[in-house]
């Protein structure tokens, strides 16, 4: 049985949670603070955390960059609850190491269903790590991944671009990964979803896109005008096999 840190300090919402989240068969730890969050997070190691931002002591930001510092629980995922719908709150939970985030009022079947996905993943990552991560090896090399001035080292977890180390979330690199191991391909917003966040259904998200911008503010010379990262419209996206090439208006290509 699975077991899920609920972090929330509205009572109703918390026993709304904890009804629905013990029906589907989970078992449910409870905290109203960011602190109590931070000691149940280490004590209990629990499979997910549901994470609200708006939160006593420490905010929700706080406690998912504590929570990413700390060996034994930085692979747990983290779902941020958020009345907070602004791109920039996304992106800064996002940045700080959340896997996911929903906003407030939400479904609880989509919420359930992205729970799933999620915790299906970190199983999937489990058991990938345990066989030596052997599917991604023939895609892999001692040098890593390059594309231009982007390397990618999947052994080491790094990726360099002109030379310098960047910083990429859990999920920005895994992202990297996939779209540079198919450069020249286009890959469909379902698939992305599916490979990298587990979802086996059409859920309505902007976590895609969300990671999507950040990573080429953090890869690309003029995030505006992108030469690696292209979005094609109404399908998904593609990591440019071209060595160089001209930015096309806002790096998008029509279909």
């Amino acid at each position: 049985m699975k077991t899920i840190l609920l972090v929330e300090d509205d009572e109703e919402i918390t026993e709304l949670l904890r009804y629905n989240l013990e029906k589907n068969g989970y078992t449910v730890v409870t905290a109203e603070e960011g602190y109590e969050a931070l000691e149940l997070a280490q004590k209990v190691k629990p499979h997910l955390i549901l994470l609200d931002i708006m939160l006593p002591g420490l905010d929700g930001y706080e406690v998912c960059q504590k929570i990413r510092k700390m060996e034994e629980t930085e692979k747990i995922p983290i779902i941020m609850l958020t009345a907070k719908s602004e791109e920039l709150d996304v992106v800064l939970g996002l940045e700080l190491g959340a896997d996911d985030y929903v906003t407030k009022p939400f479904s609880i079947r989509e919420l359930l269903s992205r729970i799933k996905a999620h915790l299906r993943r970190s199983d999937n990552l489990k058991d990938i790590k345990k066989e030596g991560e052997k599917a991604d090896g023939r895609l892999q090399s001692s040098e890593g991944i390059k594309v231009g001035e982007i390397i990618l080292k999947p052994e080491e977890y790094k990726v360099y671009v002109a030379g310098k180390p960047v910083a990429l979330t859990h999920k920005e690199f895994e992202l990297l990964k996939i779209l540079m191991q198919n450069k020249g391909k286009v890959l469909k917003r379902e698939l992305l979803l599916e490979r990298i966040w587990g979802y086996d259904t059409e859920i309505d998200t902007r976590t895609l896109d969300v990671h999507i911008r950040y990573l080429r503010q953090k890869i690309e010379a003029d995030p505006a005008h992108p030469r690696y990262l292209e979005t094609v419209r109404g399908v998904g996206y593609c990591f440019s096999a071209e060595e160089t090439k001209e930015g096309e208006g806002e790096g998008e290509r029509g279909v």
